[in-house]
C-alpha cells in the first residue's frame, strides 16, 4: 500500500512538472512544517501566503519574483504558499501557474484546518491574505498585508536579517 502511495505521489508530481511550472501539493500542514524544518538556521526563508483569487496577492507576486531573482541562493529561499482550494487545481491554479511561470518554489497548502495551523506560522497572524513571514535562525517576522512596492519587501526582509545577525552576534560576544 505504501508503495502504491509513493508511486501515485511521484506520478502526480511528475505530471505537475510536465505542465511547465513545478509545484508541490501539501495535504497537511505537517508537510509544510517539514519543508520549513529542512532549512538551515543560517538560511533566510521568505514565505508568502497567497491565492489566485486574492487580487492583492496576485498584484504583489512580481515583488517576490524580483526578490528571488536578486537574492536566491543556498542561504536565501523564497517559498510561495498558495491557499487555493485543491478542488480548483485543474480549473484555476494550474492555468494561473502556466500563465505566470513563477520562478520561486510554489506550494499549494490544501489543509483546510486553518484555525489550527495559522498560529503556528506566527502568533500575530489572523489569517488574512496576503501575508509574508520571514524566518532565520529560529526568529520570525510577520508582514500581514500587501507589499505595495518591491523596495518595501526588500527593506522588510533585509532589516529582519540584519536584526537577527545583530542579535546572534551579541549572543556570541555577550552583552555590550
Amino acid at each position: 500500500m505504501r508503495n502504491l502511495y509513493l508511486i501515485s505521489t511521484l506520478f502526480f508530481l511528475a505530471t505537475c512538472m510536465l505542465r511547465g511550472q513545478a509545484f508541490t501539493v501539501y495535504d497537511s500542514f505537517s508537510e509544510l512544517e517539514d519543508r520549513i524544518r529542512e532549512v538551515d538556521h543560517n538560511t533566510t526563508l521568505v514565505i508568502n501566503f497567497w491565492a489566485t483569487w486574492c487580487g492583492p496577492c496576485v498584484e504583489e507576486l512580481p515583488c517576490f519574483e524580483e526578490l528571488h531573482r536578486n537574492y536566491a541562493s543556498a542561504d536565501f529561499q523564497v517559498l510561495l504558499v498558495s491557499l487555493d482550494f485543491k478542488s480548483r487545481l485543474e480549473q484555476k491554479f494550474i492555468p494561473f501557474l502556466e500563465k505566470h511561470q513563477l520562478k520561486p518554489e510554489v506550494v499549494l497548502l490544501a489543509d483546510q484546518d486553518a484555525d489550527n495551523w495559522i498560529p503556528k506560522i506566527h502568533p500575530d497572524w489572523q489569517g488574512a491574505l496576503p501575508a509574508t513571514v520571514v524566518l532565520r535562525g529560529g526568529q520570525r517576522a510577520l508582514f500581514p498585508e500587501k507589499f505595495e512596492h518591491y523596495e518595501d519587501l526588500e527593506a522588510f526582509v533585509l532589516n529582519f536579517v540584519k536584526s537577527v545577525r545583530k542579535a546572534t552576534n551579541m549572543g556570541c560576544k555577550g552583552t555590550r
